[in-house]
């Protein structure tokens, strides 16, 4: 499938959460979303972008869920969670007929390939697109710190961040109905601001290698697609005002 949208970067890593994939279920995985998302990326994919992906493990466990429990015990039951995500994911953006590989920064060599940053490249060059699960593959880090060293490793034009608000905002649109959307702020705005688009470990490594990061609703028609497209859509955070 083809499309007339000319894309404004070559290179991006999106970021799903897997809260998104589960869809009004709020756990497991919801197959009409993922089709609709899987339709987006083959769109773009089509634009001759080079796709890598990152998503999250929420729909099956969370490490902060595990509250009696050991934290590193926790953080490394969530990343397995990421790998059943990128599987499924994996599965059926191939149905589509585009090839697809999921790099695991956990050893699992029996389902995905461990991540290799020069065989990620190769695949990029060969026209795959390429999941990263398991995070960093640390435990006291999140799958929003493993978006974005991933962005840096492989020199992404952008971080996509796929959320379930339309961008980020001076208060809680939840608590506060006066809340105001921010269409542009940089990453120190963010860091001082105390504004949760995503984890602070991760916005300063975006800032400290300046790379960009949109933050917007995935639930809104062709949202990845016009995100590629360079659209005003959501909350753009980069190094200048």
């Amino acid at each position: 499938m083809k499309t007339d949208l000319k894309p404004k970067y070559k290179r991006i890593v999106l970021k799903l959460s897997g809260e998104a994939l589960a869809g009004d279920k709020g756990f497991g995985l919801d197959e009409e979303i993922i089709a609709g998302v899987v339709d987006q990326l083959i769109r773009v994919h089509d634009m001759g972008v080079e796709i890598g992906i990152v998503i999250g493990g929420g729909n099956f466990w969370r490490g902060r869920q595990g509250t009696s429990m050991d934290r590193t015990t926790a953080d490394h039951m969530g990343m397995l969670a990421t790998v059943i995500n990128s599987l499924a994911l994996q599965d059926a953006i191939e149905q589509k007929g585009v090839p697809t590989r999921v790099q695991t920064a956990l050893n699992m060599v029996s389902v995905a390939e461990p991540f290799i940053l020069r065989k990620a490249l190769r695949h990029f060059e060969l026209g795959r697109i390429v999941i990263f699960a398991c995070g960093t593959g640390n435990p006291y880090c999140s799958t929003d710190t493993g978006a974005a060293l991933r962005a840096c490793e492989i020199n992404a034009d952008i971080l996509l961040l796929a959320k379930n608000v339309d961008g980020i905002y001076d208060d809680d649109p939840k608590t506060n109905p006066d809340a105001k959307k921010i269409d542009r702020i940089t990453h120190m705005e963010v860091i001082n601001r105390g504004l949760k688009a995503m984890d602070t470990t991760a916005i300063t490594m975006c800032m400290d290698n300046d790379v960009p990061v949109l933050a917007f609703a995935l639930s809104e028609k062709d949202a990845i697609v016009r995100a590629i497209a360079g659209e005003q859509t959501g909350t753009l955070i980069t190094n200048e005002n």
